[in-house]
């Protein structure tokens, strides 16, 4: 059966994409050069190793609402689950390089998004955890199929500039925000009849004087 590895050399924004996008560049070595691999269907688990990095007291203060204050952050701060991808990885005998497609949110109810947002400056560390089928040429010339173990698995850092210039292209000077609908609602009736021109300005008149002040 094939011995796969698996390491991801570099990541990058997919430019005019319909969403926000990375791709990881993602190269597939065999074991066995020899050996035929016909395809391989394969699924990552992407997390975000939060543990691995240091972090400033402005970072500290943005993740207040992902890990609670910093005094309880050797019980709360974790590895947290970022998405799933999948690829095809095409033939290949000895090793090839692919990009795996990770579409990306701008939703601030979002774990990760609240994460990578809350970073200034640096990398941030990922572990991609593989599983999947691998289609290959049996020794009599055959297709054989065998399973990938979610033991494979490999490391990068992403430099945070990275996601932030995505972002920065996708969402120029925004961020998005999901509101409940009854929220919505009651935003958009007070919008309405005070002729409030701009959701902006929606916010700030709601928001208490001495939090919008400097801003």
């Amino acid at each position: 059966m094939p011995e796969l590895t698996y390491f991801v050399e570099g990541a990058e924004a997919v430019p005019f994409a319909a969403t926000p996008t990375l791709a990881f560049k993602l190269r597939v070595a065999n074991s066995a050069p020899a050996e035929a691999i016909h395809s391989v269907a394969l699924r990552s688990q992407i997390n975000i190793e939060a543990t691995r990095r240091r972090y400033s007291a402005g970072e500290q203060q943005r993740m207040i609402d992902l890990f609670g204050e910093p005094e309880r952050w050797s019980q709360t701060l974790g590895s947290l689950l970022w998405t799933h991808a999948g690829v095809t990885v095409p033939a290949f005998s000895e090793s090839t390089s692919v990009d795996l497609l990770v579409p990306c949110t701008f939703d601030f109810n979002v774990a990760a998004t609240k994460y990578f947002a809350g970073v200034s400056g640096g990398d941030i560390p990922l572990r991609f955890l593989f599983s999947g089928t691998i289609f290959y040429a049996g020794e009599d010339g055959s297709l054989q199929v065998a399973p990938i173990s979610w033991e494979k698995e490999a490391s990068y850092q992403l430099a945070e500039e990275t996601w932030r210039a995505m972002m920065d292209s996708y969402y120029p000077n925004t961020a998005w925000l999901s509101l409940r609908r009854d929220v919505f609602e009651r935003l958009y009736q007070y919008k309405v009849q005070r002729g409030i021109p701009t959701w902006e300005q929606v916010l700030e008149s709601v928001l208490p004087v001495e939090e919008t002040v400097g801003k």
